[in-house]
Parts: structure tokens; C-alpha cells; sequence
């Protein structure tokens, strides 16, 4: 694993970010709407069944079961854990229908009440990191899962940091497999004309470096927000650190 400081992102074309959790604070907007959504699901489920109610957790579930997948994939990896298992249904199901899509599709409205009412906050090192980045020439990606990545940007001014999006409306759209998969980066690699050799990817989510990972991009920056910096080692990122800012130092962009 290379330390910051011996990061020359001279040598590398365009950087790639993950949107919650990296450049926007929504990973806790999403957690909160999951837990509505499978606390309602368990409740009803442990009272049928006479058993005892066991809650999901905002932290620890939602980051080893749900975080950077698409939301079906969340919704199905979570309730194979627990037990369950329920019909995949179709991506057009309404929010009450009890199929793996329809129950995606309510942790959605449960997501926008969410974000309507809270807003959307943004990492400002990301932002300052990104800004110089654009301002030295790298071009810049944004790939997120969430079908409502544009919807985001655009609550907190952010479209125009980014040259391309890949979101979840893509991935259903072009056929594309969702993270741990590379697909969804090696998109936006290829919509920016770079190799993926000369892109970096940031993630924060295990199963968004273990994309980067299987990309055989040329650097996977894991960011640490949840104390998992030894599980994002472990699954493949070059680097981690707790905020862009630790890579924002000016030898960084100098010629080696």
C-alpha cells in the first residue's frame, strides 16, 4: 500500500469519485431510509412468526450489506442474511408491493422524504480536492448506484464538477453489473476516453474498492468516514485516508 506521499497523480488522467459517503453526506440520509424500510419489514415478519424483533443496524448492516449496491442488490443482500427470501419482481413494482424491487423502490420515496427535509450536505476537502483537480487539468467522473444521483448534484450545486455521470439509471439502462462488478467505472472510464490505468477511483464502500480492485484502475483510494480502514485495505485499496485533504499537497502534482 503506497503512502500519500508517494502519490504522483501527474502521472494519472481522471478521477473517478463514488457520490455518498465520498463527495456528498447522504451515506446517513440512505442509512436512515433503510432502516424504516427493513425495521417495518422485520416488525411485521418477527410478530407473524412469534420471534424476537432484531432491528437492522444504521452502522454496521448498512455498511456490510447494503452501502454501494444498487438498491435491489442491497435490499436482497440484507434479507439473505436474515433469512429471507422474497421474489426479484420487476423495477417498475410499486413501493408496496413486497418483491425486492418494490421494496427498493420504497426505501427510494423513503429517501427523497429524507432528502427534502434535510438537505444535502457536501465533504468540503472532496470539493476543494476536486476543484483543483479540474483546475490542473484531470477530468472527472461521478459513479453512483443511486438512480437519484443527479437529483443530489444538483441540491448541492454539484453538477459541474463532474465531465460524466454513471448512476442506476445507467446501470439498468446499459445492462450494467452493479459494484462489487467494475462496470459502472470502467463506463465512466471509457465515456472520458481514458484507460483505467490512468484513473484513480475513490470509494468509501467495500464493495466500491473491490470495483476499483477488479477494474485494474491505476490507483483505489479508500476513504475512511466509518473506523473500516482496516476492511478497505484488506479488499484491495492502495491508499486510505480520512479526507482528501491529506492528498492536496502540492509535490503530489509535481513531475517525479
Amino acid at each position: 500500500m503506497k503512502p500519500p506521499e508517494q502519490i504522483k497523480f501527474i502521472e494519472l488522467e481522471a478521477f473517478l469519485f463514488d457520490l455518498d459517503g465520498v463527495v456528498t453526506r447522504t451515506a446517513s440520509v440512505h442509512a436512515t431510509a433503510w432502516k424504516k424500510l427493513f425495521d417495518d419489514l422485520l416488525e411485521r415478519r418477527a410478530r407473524a412468526d412469534g420471534a424476537a424483533f432484531v432491528p437492522f443496524d444504521p452502522v454496521s448492516d448498512y455498511q456490510e450489506y447494503v452501502d454501494g449496491r444498487p438498491r435491489e442488490g442491497g435490499v436482497r443482500t440484507f434479507l439473505t442474511a436474515r433469512g429471507i427470501s422474497l421474489p426479484a419482481g420487476g423495477p417498475d413494482d410499486g413501493p408496496e408491493v413486497e418483491t425486492l424491487n418494490g421494496l427498493g423502490n420504497r426505501k427510494d420515496q423513503y429517501f427523497i422524504q429524507a432528502l427534502s427535509e434535510h438537505g444535502v450536505e457536501v465533504y468540503e476537502g472532496t470539493v476543494s480536492f476536486i476543484r483543483d483537480a479540474r483546475g490542473r487539468g484531470v477530468r472527472t467522473a461521478i459513479v453512483s448506484s443511486s438512480k437519484n444521483c443527479a437529483a443530489v448534484l444538483e441540491a448541492a450545486g454539484l453538477t459541474q464538477l463532474f465531465d460524466v455521470r454513471v448512476d442506476g439509471i445507467d446501470l439498468r439502462r446499459l445492462s450494467l453489473a452493479g459494484k462489487p462488478a467494475p462496470d459502472m467505472f470502467l463506463e465512466a472510464a471509457r465515456q472520458l476516453k481514458i484507460p483505467p490505468a490512468r484513473a484513480v477511483v475513490f470509494e468509501d464502500s467495500i464493495v466500491g474498492v473491490e470495483a476499483g480492485r477488479a477494474g485494474r484502475f491505476g490507483l483505489v483510494v479508500g476513504i475512511e468516514r466509518a473506523d473500516h480502514a482496516v476492511d478497505l485495505r484488506a479488499h484491495g485499496a492502495d491508499i486510505i485516508v480520512a479526507d482528501l485533504r491529506e492528498l492536496s499537497r502540492e509535490e503530489q502534482w509535481a513531475q517525479p
